[in-house]
């Protein structure tokens, strides 16, 4: 008999409600081809909703990389190995915890709207209804931060790229999910976002974690794609918290 894998990933497969909830809603360039727009202040506009283009990354967040690039210690090794032989039951997002920076942007079933002013880029997701405030205001971090499932995020444009780094992490942060790859509180996330073409977002990010891996490694270019004519549904994840006996593990 064929187990069940996860019951946090069949649930984040669950499709998005199909009524409408607006009416006349602007659908923007119907070539999503054509050049990405600008800002007023010249920078690429990065505003919009947008969901990754398959679940690749979530499942395995080193996807394309050779094994020796994402060089675990031998803790999160064992870790890792332990998280898949328990089919990964204890995922916080198997118990509607947030899941985590860079994995947050990597659920091709749920998607999240980028909302960009020059001071300050706003990020709103619908999977659990969770948001992060990327500041561009040039302040910087406090030493003594209270650790968060999403971390504290500051940004900055190199050329046509918004550079987000993120700190102050709790040490609960799950990488991926097929794989469990774990992080501590010393995690740094660095983001590249970047918007090629009007109908296409790539992100880039660089795992920092010198207390769960031998050195900084960068993940191959994530694709997205602009989701329009829609708007983010509310959603509140309960169920499983109510009725754990049935996640799946050994």
């Amino acid at each position: 008999m064929r187990r069940l894998v996860l019951l946090a990933v069949a649930a984040l497969a669950i499709a998005r409600p199909g009524g409408a909830q607006w009416m006349n809603v602007p659908r923007g360039a119907s070539n999503v081809a054509a050049s990405a727009p600008r800002a007023a202040d010249g920078h690429p506009d990065l505003s919009g909703i947008w969901m990754a283009e398959n679940q690749r990354f979530f499942q395995d967040l080193a996807a394309g990389l050779r094994p020796d690039e994402v060089a675990a210690l031998p803790w999160a090794r064992a870790l890792s190995q332990q998280r898949e032989s328990r089919l990964h039951s204890d995922d916080p997002l198997a118990h509607c915890l947030p899941h985590g920076v860079p994995r947050i942007n990597t659920n091709s079933n749920f998607p999240f709207k980028i909302v960009q002013t020059p001071g300050l880029v706003v990020i709103l997701y619908e999977q659990l209804t969770l948001f992060r405030q990327v500041f561009m205001d040039g302040r910087w971090l406090a030493d003594d931060l209270n650790p968060t499932w999403l971390g504290y995020s500051t940004g900055r444009w190199e050329g046509d790229s918004l550079v987000v780094e993120t700190r102050g992490f709790n040490d609960k942060t799950w990488l991926d999910t097929n794989k469990g790859r774990p992080a501590t509180e010393a995690l740094h996330v660095t983001e590249r976002f970047r918007r090629p073409t009007f109908g296409t977002l790539e992100i880039v990010a660089t795992v920092d974690d010198p207390k769960t891996y031998e050195k900084p490694w960068t993940t191959a270019p994530q694709r997205l794609r602009l989701q329009s004519g829609t708007e983010l549904l509310e959603m509140v994840c309960l169920e499983n918290e109510k009725d754990s006996s049935h996640l799946v593990g050994k």
